[in-house]
């Protein structure tokens, strides 16, 4: 039985937000990442390898739970479902994509920045959203200010989240899980520095829940 949203958001603290531009370094990256203890990946749709890269990770990293970011329309969202894609999200929302998204019941993460958007989705039974872009939109006080009236909602902040702040975030009552990249940043990938890789994501962890 496939997890629910919420589910996915608690088994890792930190949510590799992932750029993939070579679909060769789609395995072993995810594996880097699983093996320092993160195993809820988001491929982003901003490269042509990225529906790929899906697919692989699905077939060759059972351990992985595989998401699909930078939904934005009907055909992307399909294009990740139709990919393997086990969660999907977007950087904002319209009651199209939204209404269609729920139709799938694959798991949503959809985003929000500000407390009208979150209501929005609040009446539509959504209650686990991505906060994006966190840093611009207020960062850390505006979701405690979000939290106040909206306790309901669980929020996935993404966006500037970095080493210096990801405890900050991770604290707040209302964040379920963070998004980041830096622990798969372009260029360790590209020189396909695993082992840093796999560091860095053990690292953010501890970083996250110390």
């Amino acid at each position: 039985m496939s997890k629910t949203i919420q589910e996915i958001m608690k088994v890792s603290p930190i949510v590799p937000v992932m750029v993939i531009n070579n679909v060769e370094h789609a395995v072993p990256l995810a594996k880097a990442l699983v093996k320092g203890g993160l195993k809820v990946l988001e491929i982003t749709l901003r490269t042509d390898a990225a529906l790929e890269s899906i697919r692989r990770i699905k077939a060759e990293v059972p351990d992985a739970i595989v998401g699909a970011g930078t939904i934005i329309n009907i055909e992307t969202l399909n294009a990740a479902i139709d990919a393997g894609a086990e969660f999907i999200v977007s950087p904002g929302t319209t009651e199209k994509l939204i209404d269609a998204a729920l139709k799938t019941g694959v798991p949503l993460l959809p985003g929000v920045a500000d407390p009208s958007q979150a209501m929005a989705l609040l009446e539509k039974g959504i209650t686990a959203m991505k906060f994006f872009p966190a840093e611009a939109a207020g960062g850390v006080p505006m979701l405690k200010s979000i939290g106040a009236p909206i306790p309901q909602i669980t929020f996935c902040p993404t966006g500037g989240v970095n080493q210096k702040n990801v405890k900050d975030y991770y604290s707040l009552s209302n964040v379920g899980c963070v998004g980041g990249s830096w622990m798969c940043a372009a260029n360790l990938v590209d020189a396909e520095n695993w082992d840093e890789i796999t560091r860095l994501s053990a690292e953010a962890i501890e970083l996250a829940t110390a």
